[in-house]
């Protein structure tokens, strides 16, 4: 039990190392601060995004650990971090695309303080590219 207990905590830590890069990279990709904006400016629009990102980088994770576990603790935590990279990164090129192939400024439409369909538009992409890369993960 110790053992799972120690496999536990590294996979969280990990999957909180890897909740905050998406953060980070949402952040990034929206103007201001992200967190001022929800949680100051009360953004409804910026909190479905973000929430949705969270979920999406979840679902990554899970699947990794599920699908890779039985693999050893090491290979098995070495999936976790490579799949939830890269999955911070796709979700992060999506908002990019969609930012291109869509009218205005998507980061200052999913910011905005009142609700924008935009950010539901934004959550479905991030959680599209999180299905796409569970489906794609394979021991």
């Amino acid at each position: 039990m110790l053992a799972s207990i120690g496999y536990a905590v590294a996979y969280t830590a990990v999957g909180l190392a890897l909740l905050a890069l998406g953060y980070l990279a949402l952040d990034l990709l929206t103007p201001g601060h992200l967190g001022r904006r929800i949680y100051a400016e009360r953004s409804v629009s910026a909190a479905v995004v973000l929430a949705a990102g969270f979920l999406a980088q979840g679902a990554v994770v899970f699947t990794t650990i599920w699908t890779n576990a039985t693999s050893g603790f090491g290979r098995a935590l070495l999936y976790t971090v490579v799949f939830g990279v890269l999955g911070v990164l796709l979700q992060a090129a999506a908002f990019v695309a969609l930012d291109l192939l869509t009218p205005g400024k998507l980061g200052a439409l999913v910011t905005e303080v009142g609700f924008h369909p935009a950010s539901l538009v934004s959550a479905a992409a991030q959680l599209a590219v999180a299905a796409i890369i569970v489906a794609s993960i394979w021991p």
